[in-house]
Order: structure tokens, then sequence, then C-alpha cells
């Protein structure tokens, strides 16, 4: 509906993300083909300018001849920043790359990031069903507790047990929130039973409280004033629906819908 290249999700919906893939690939092949595309590409094409224009036809060959797919990422930033494109230009232009017809609908990619999947207090994935998530504006006592309480490496049952951080969900929580030398603590200490289990959480209970001040912080001006909040809230969704109305234009268009 909004036409996006990358959809930020974790990594439990990347098939989510897949699906959408599946469903804009097959409409594009069923009605992105135009009685007059071939036409319409060339005339797109030309408003590239000359130099462009013979850029793009290079950028093509390489990728559906030789599969360079540094040419098709060069060739779909080369076509997305042209100013002289019309929507409808830039969607031909895009479908033609890659051999096909125009993209009504883009295919958006799944975007990660280093630590696509945060574990909860139990060390299950965080969840609001689960009862083990810890809220942004959440009481510090209350976030203290839960980090001081969360489960780590089951082997680990003394204090003068070794331990393996890659088995505990401290550990993961480490690599968003504490850096290298804290992180190379961790590795050494757990292993060799140097520190102990509230030894190794404390600095991600520090870092989390930190981060969680900031969010309290910048709640209390939209605690303080619901206006502003619906304010937002209300511009947001009218530019979602401005992007909605203008793909589902296009969609009726292709598929014979839009009847003037």
């Amino acid at each position: 509906m909004y036409r996006p290249e990358y959809v930020p999700v974790g990594e439990d919906q990347v098939a989510h993300v897949e699906i959408t893939r599946e469903v804009a690939r097959r409409f594009n092949h069923i009605y992105g083909r135009e009685p007059d595309f071939e036409a319409k590409v060339e005339g797109a094409i030309k408003r590239l300018g000359a130099r462009n224009s013979a850029l793009y036809g290079e950028l093509r060959r390489n990728f559906l001849e030789q599969g360079d797919a540094e040419s098709l990422a060069q060739a779909r930033e080369m076509v997305g920043s042209a100013a002289r494109l019309t929507v409808a230009d830039r969607e031909r232009l895009l479908g033609y790359l890659e051999g096909g017809g125009r993209t009504i609908l883009p295919e958006p990619s799944a975007l990660l990031t280093r630590t696509p999947k945060v574990p909860g207090t139990d060390g299950r994935k965080m969840s609001k069903s689960y009862g083990n998530t810890i809220g942004l504006r959440e009481d510090p006592d209350s976030v203290r507790k839960k980090l001081r309480a969360m489960k780590t490496d089951p082997a680990r049952v003394r204090r003068s047990d070794p331990g393996d951080p890659d088995k505990c969900p401290v550990w993961d929580l480490h690599k968003i929130y504490s850096d290298e030398k804290t992180r190379d603590w961790v590795q050494v200490g757990c292993r060799s039973a140097g520190i102990g289990c509230l030894d190794c959480k404390q600095p991600v209970i520090d870092s989390v409280l930190k981060e969680l001040a900031v969010f309290r912080e910048r709640a209390r001006e939209y605690e303080a004033n619901p206006e502003l909040v619906r304010g937002i809230v209300s511009d947001g969704c009218e530019r979602a629906r401005e992007a909605a109305r203008a793909t589902m234009s296009e969609v009726r268009e292709a598929v014979g819908l839009e009847y003037r």
C-alpha cells in the first residue's frame, strides 16, 4: 500500500515480509504489462537525458546478461533520483530493469538490525503475552528488579561454575547495550567464573535505565499535551491516506476497475 523499499522487522517477521513480496511479484506479473509498455519505456528512458539513458541501458545489460547486482542497485538509485520522471515512468523503468513489466507494487525487503531478536526476561522472545517485557516508560525499580531476576545460562548453578555467554539471554542484551570492552569482560569473566551473574547483569541494567530515562523524559511532553498527540496521529493518518490513494488508483487502473 505504501510502497516501501524496506520494512524494519524482527527475525520472526521476515516470513511475513516474504509473503508480501510474493503477492507484489504475482500482481506485477499479471497486471504490470501494458499494451504499449515498450513504447512508454523508451519515452521514459529519453527523459533521463542522453548521458543517463546510455548508462541505464548499460547497467540493465550488465544485470540481465551477467547478473551484476551492483549494476541493478546503481540503476535503481539513478531512476529513483531522476527528477523529470513521473511516478508511472519511474515504475516502468524499475520493472524494465529486471526484464519484466511495470512495477506497480514494489517488493519490499526486510530490514534487520545487528540484533534482530531481543530476548524477554525469561529467555523466550519478548512478548506481552508472555509477560516478559520491559516497558519504555516503566518504573526504574521495576526494570531493575526484572533484569536482576532475568534467567541466565542454566548450566551455571553456583557462583563458582563457569558459564557460556552464548547460551545466556543476558548476553543478547549485552550485544545491544554494551561496548566492546564490556563484552570482552563478560566473555572472559563468565567462562572463567571470575564474575557472577549479577555482576554480569549490572552494566546492562545501567544502560537500559539510562536509555529509558530519555524515553520517560520525552513522554512527559506528550502526556501533558494530548492535543499534540492527536495532531501528530491525524497528520500521519492523512499522509498514509494520500499514499494509499495513489497506490490504489494505479492498482484499479492496472486491473481495469478505474472508470472515467
